[in-house]
């Protein structure tokens, strides 16, 4: 990162000096050298508001003044800028203010009389300082600003996606990667038989349909998504409960497993008119030689990964062609 010529040259310079030569001198120097962009007062009690206004990149400070000296005026800057960097080069005929200066928040020093070219050293090498921590400022308030915007947009896009996901579904639920729950909206543990059941519950017949809770827990255990995975159990009561849930493991940037989120909802009563309910079809098949062969087409249907129905066949009495 580097400060380009016409950036040094278009800084912004204010010199200070109750004695209007030394202003003149200074003044005339920097402006021949090229800086276009020079101010000058012999008030040292303007600093201050110059300062406030016009936030000089770099301020030529004379230490002895009357009326007010370059310390109180160091203390005044403090004020505008109190975790900043302070651009102050003091001036100074008395080299013991010098250390004083550099612990009062100075960043350099020019001794009187002066010496042109170490004058234009010190304040090219300070302006470079003062430019570059005001780009990397502006750098951080810039990036400070996206992360707030970036923040905003996901936190809206969470809303969003909390709202549809409490509007096509009865839970949402989310895990870390030791399978705890962190986020839960709705019954989404006892959903997922992974809560904490009652005694009787418990003591109940077989609660959970194994085939299909085994399909689940091999879902989860393999840390794969599932869509609709529908399973069921039979509640202390004796009633049937239908359940249908979808979920995706969670990764973090390097690709580690962190959870899963996922929805679910209650569709015992969607199912209601389906589960248990057979319809009996009975029909005939003709052999190759001739003879026919009864059967009874029995379908019933149940919750499976790739549909709703299953059919039993069964044999009847044979009859002659």
């Amino acid at each position: 990162m580097t400060i380009s010529e016409a950036e040094l040259l278009d800084a912004s310079i204010l010199v200070v000096d109750d004695q209007q030569a030394n202003v003149d001198l200074l003044r005339g120097m920097l402006v021949e050298a090229g800086y276009g962009n020079v101010s000058a007062t012999t008030d040292p009690r303007a600093v201050s508001q110059l300062h406030r206004q016009n936030n000089y990149d770099l301020i030529l400070l004379d230490l002895h003044m009357p009326g007010m000296d370059g310390f109180e005026v160091m203390e005044k800057l403090k004020e505008i800028e109190p975790g900043g960097y302070l651009p102050v080069l003091v001036l100074t005929a008395q080299p013991a203010s010098k250390l004083r200066a550099l612990r009062a928040g100075a960043k350099d020093f020019l001794s009187k009389p002066f010496d042109l070219l170490e004058i234009q050293t010190r304040i090219r090498n300070m302006l470079e300082v003062r430019l570059l921590y005001k780009r990397i400022e502006g750098d951080k308030r810039i990036l400070e600003q996206v992360v707030l915007e970036r923040t905003s947009e996901l936190r809206e896009s969470e809303a969003r996606f909390r709202g549809l996901a409490e509007l096509a579904s009865d839970w949402y639920w989310e895990q870390d990667e030791n399978g705890h729950f962190t986020k839960v909206s709705g019954p989404a543990l006892e959903m997922l038989g992974l809560g904490d059941g009652t005694t009787a519950e418990f003591s109940a017949p077989p609660r959970w349909n194994l085939d299909e809770r085994a399909a689940l827990d091999e879902k989860l255990a393999s840390r794969q998504p599932f869509l609709d995975l529908v399973y069921s159990r039979v509640k202390a009561d004796g009633t049937e409960q239908v359940l249908q849930a979808s979920g995706e493991p969670k990764f973090d940037a390097c690709g580690r497993f962190i959870g899963y989120r996922g929805i679910g909802m209650d569709i015992t009563a969607r199912m209601s008119g389906a589960r248990g309910n057979y319809t009996l079809t009975r029909a005939q098949l003709q052999r190759a030689d001739g003879t026919m062969l009864s059967i009874d087409v029995r379908q019933h249907a149940r919750g499976t990964e790739t549909g709703w129905l299953f059919v039993e066949v069964a044999s009847g009495p044979e009859k002659a062609g």
